[in-house]
């Protein structure tokens, strides 16, 4: 199946992060070798997702339990897809802004009611007593990087392969890292730009890092975009750094170096997404 045009920012969390029964059930599951890696794993969390929402179904579907798994040093961690929530969401989101015959006949109202209930189930935090905090361990950004998740990670970071049929660039990094850059791009934005929206959106991203055990991997994956991009492109790609060449003259108050960082970044991931529209 062709790859998904869109990129990654993920979570792998230890065993310790989780309940005594998940984490004897995701050991399992990596003792059997059933996880996908980054590069399957969107098309059958896709596939899954779509079969989910079919016109005949009146209830959310029983979907098995599916991650990612990383092996970091001597510890196991795992991302779980946490599919029940996506398919709830996916079923919301294909009503809005449809007209309601349409609505109905592709997500019925009744399948509507319960992904509604377990979409805020779980903001509310409805199911902490029995299953923890829930978390979302990847957030998906279609056609693009957002440039607030750069701020995250770090240049050296970076892991690159563009070999036939394995074509990956993903930055890993320690979640203890990425809290501190995250925080220090807060700081830097909130003194020189105020309440801003990119100060906001990497508030936000800050505050969901924060969810996760202290001795997590953050991943930014560039997923099914190294397939729109060639090989000179990817190799020469600087994006962390221009974000870091940013932060650091607008915390020296050089706004126009920080604006020509700024401008730069835009041209190149605006680029990138006018190709959907020759899609």
């Amino acid at each position: 199946m062709p790859s998904l045009f869109a990129s990654y920012l993920r979570v792998y969390e230890p065993l310790t992060a989780f309940d005594r029964d998940r984490q004897v059930f995701w050991r399992k599951y990596a003792r059997e070798g059933r996880a996908l890696g980054p590069v399957e794993g969107p098309v059958r969390q896709r596939s899954a997702v779509l079969e989910a929402l079919g016109a005949g179904w009146t209830r959310l579907p029983d979907l098995p339990d599916e991650a990612y798994v990383l092996q970091w040093a001597d510890s196991l961690l795992i991302c779980p897809w946490n599919l029940r929530l996506r398919v709830a969401e996916a079923a919301l989101n294909a009503r809005d802004g449809v007209p309601s015959v349409l609505a109905d006949a592709f997500v019925p109202p009744v399948l509507a009611g319960q992904a509604k209930a377990v979409v805020e189930d779980w903001r509310s935090g409805a199911k902490v007593l029995e299953h923890g905090v829930p978390r979302v361990h990847e957030q998906i950004a279609t056609w693009g990087v957002p440039l607030r998740w750069f701020v995250f990670v770090d240049l050296e970071e970076r892991e690159i392969d563009l070999s036939a049929g394995r074509r990956t660039l993903r930055y890993r990094t320690e979640i203890s890292k990425a809290r501190r850059r995250a925080h220090r791009g807060v700081a830097v934005l909130r003194k020189s730009l105020g309440d801003a929206p990119i100060t906001e959106a990497v508030e936000e991203g800050t505050r969901w890092l924060e969810e996760f055990h202290p001795r997590s991997i953050v991943e930014l994956d560039y997923g099914g975009l190294v397939n729109l991009l060639p090989d000179d492109v990817l190799a020469g790609d600087d994006s962390p750094g221009l974000v870091a060449a940013g932060l650091s003259a607008l915390s020296r108050g050089d706004a126009d170096d920080a604006s020509s960082v700024y401008e730069k970044l835009v041209d190149r991931w605006r680029a990138v997404q006018l190709l959907e529209r020759c899609n």
